[in-house]
């Protein structure tokens, strides 16, 4: 047994909804001062670059939103996955250096920073002009145009489905708020899961203004998965006929907190006990834990498969491991 033991091997690989993620869990919070380049530690950028400059001097995000160009995102993978179960939330300070039309689409059109899933996001129908924009959760706002339409902060909610949460005319998921060029505003999107709500809250610095949205999920409202933090420049292109907006900003983003629950995997060990190879580990409620095992880390096989996670240790043997070398992995992934 010895001897079987020296060829055994663990590989503590988390994999999150089947994306692998690496053996390192990811803090529960992620705090962006830009005190150093972004990209050098987690950021990354899909879609135009030039969309999304690091200020070294200011230790600040210079940003454009221009919906002429491609959908591109400033993002940052959060380690863990959520849904209308998790608490979590996001702030950070806005300064715009200028707003308006990119064309002659003169309706509005969104600047939004939030939460998604990068890889449905990066997918060619991913189109947020005509609804067509699975799992985000995001503050979005709307610029006043020329047609009459008031400035707006929406917290926006889509699910799995791409279908928007809403709870019906005038039952206030949305409200009027006017952010101007110059001065710098505080910003969060929050999110309770005890009592299914979303909140946005824009804070005037210079002390004059501010407002608040609270936004419930509805009932028909089903779930999200996101994965990923994000600053998201929309393409207008897609949108309906007549109804076409756009928008072209530039704006500074500064002091980015991002704050979720734990990774599902926590303090993972793996030995033998009474001859049998156990993984071992801290779970969390809402998730569940898989055990695979491969000899050439190609294919995996589950010998342990869909148990829930207690908020507690949990252990997951191979009851009938091979007799040559193997590996393992533990997979979780949300019900």
């Amino acid at each position: 047994m010895k001897d079987q033991s020296l060829k055994k091997v663990l590989l503590a690989s988390l994999a999150l909804a089947g994306v692998s993620l690496g053996p390192v869990a990811r803090a529960a919070v992620i705090a962006e001062n830009f005190a150093a380049d972004p990209l050098a530690h987690g950021w990354q950028i899909f879609g135009n670059t030039n969309l999304f400059r690091w200020n070294p001097t200011n230790q600040t995000l210079e940003v454009t939103w221009d919906s002429t160009q491609s959908n591109s995102y400033f993002y940052h993978p959060l380690g863990t996955v959520l849904t209308r179960q998790d608490d979590f939330s996001l702030s950070f300070d806005l300064e715009l250096n200028d707003i308006g039309p990119a064309d002659d689409y003169l309706f509005s059109f969104e600047l939004a920073l939030g939460f998604l899933n990068p890889m449905e996001a990066i997918q060619p129908e991913f189109v947020r002009g005509a609804g067509i924009c699975p799992d985000v959760v995001e503050l979005a706002y709307f610029r006043a145009d020329d047609y009459g339409d008031p400035a707006t902060v929406y917290p926006t909610c889509t699910d799995t489905n791409s279908t928007f949460n809403y709870n019906g005319y005038g039952a206030g998921d949305s409200t009027n708020y006017t952010l101007i060029v110059g001065p710098e505003y505080h910003l969060t999107l929050s999110y309770t899961a005890a009592n299914q709500t979303l909140a946005a809250t824009v804070v005037n610095l210079a002390g004059n203004s501010s407002a608040t949205v609270i936004q419930p999920l509805a009932a028909t409202f089903t779930d999200f998965r996101v994965d990923s933090v994000s600053i998201n420049n929309y393409s207008e292109a897609g949108q309906y006929p007549g109804f076409e907006g756009s928008i072209l900003a530039h704006g500074i983003v500064s002091h980015l907190v991002v704050n979720v629950p734990p990774p599902p995997i926590q303090n993972l060990t793996g030995a033998f006990s009474n001859s049998l190879w156990q993984a071992q580990f801290l779970s969390r409620t809402n998730w569940s834990y898989s055990l695979e095992r491969s000899s050439d880390l190609r294919q995996w096989t589950n010998v342990v498969s869909g148990v829930s996670g207690s908020g507690t240790n949990l252990v997951l043997s191979d009851v009938t491991p091979p007799g040559d070398h193997s590996f393992y992995r533990v997979r979780t992934d949300r019900p």
